[in-house]
């Protein structure tokens, strides 16, 4: 089972043990892809929709994943404390608005349709408490605005019903859907919406990072031993 770890950020494909001093294998429309361990290539395609749907389509006709691992931190729009760890259930597009041709609020064109679900997360979830790991599952809200406090951070919270808002998982779940590939999506929470706090909280989420480093390689090789 080959499988691709996509990540937004160099410092989120950092966190895994060792792959900072690891050199690319090849360098495709400008994105570094890494091989991590065996069948497992790794990315950071960048931030926000379209840097994360055209690494997620390399990973998809290039490297023939059979199955994307998305990983990074996110803003939580509830209570959970920074590091913990999510496992995504599906993704919603918070930015995708044809309301006034008719379409409920967040439909995506072509595919038609709001929510994007992930592969098994229960079974996942549960691959992570077998290796040691707590986790959650909830509903991820993606779009291309960094949330922060405010009458627009409400109005996601308060209409898609997410647990988390990032940049970049509802556009590999697009990629994956229409590629016929499986989404895991895990992610670490390094901030809250609502707080006070948030920028501070931000600029220091090396707990969320070292939690993420921890998990997303063990996961990964527990999947290739599921052989999906």
């Amino acid at each position: 089972m080959k499988i691709g770890l996509q990540f937004a950020m160099p410092v989120e494909l950092h966190a895994l043990p060792g792959a900072k001093e690891l050199e690319p294998c090849e360098i495709v429309s400008g994105v570094p892809f890494f091989e991590i361990a065996p069948h497992i290539l790794a990315c950071a395609g960048g931030v926000s929709k379209v840097n994360a749907a055209m690494a997620a389509e390399i990973f998809c006709l290039k490297y023939g994943v059979d199955l994307i691992l998305n990983a990074g931190v996110a803003g939580c729009a509830t209570d959970l404390p920074i590091g913990s760890l999510v496992v995504a259930s599906e993704f919603v597009q918070h930015d995708v608005d044809t309301t006034a041709v008719g379409d409920p609020i967040g439909l995506v064109s072509t595919v038609n349709q709001v929510a994007f679900p992930t592969w098994e997360p229960e079974r996942c979830a549960l691959l992570l408490q077998r290796l040691g790991f707590s986790v959650v599952t909830g509903r991820v809200a993606t779009g291309d605005w960094f949330a922060t406090k405010g009458e627009r951070s409400a109005w996601i919270r308060d209409t898609f019903h997410p647990m988390l808002v990032e940049m970049e998982g509802g556009a590999i779940a697009q990629v994956c859907l229409r590629n016929g590939v499986k989404l895991v999506s895990l992610k670490s929470v390094s901030d809250h919406l609502f707080s006070d706090n948030q920028a501070d909280e931000y600029f220091d989420f090396g707990q969320a990072l070292e939690n993420l480093g921890r998990v997303v390689l063990p996961l990964a090789q527990a999947l290739q031993k599921e052989a999906l």
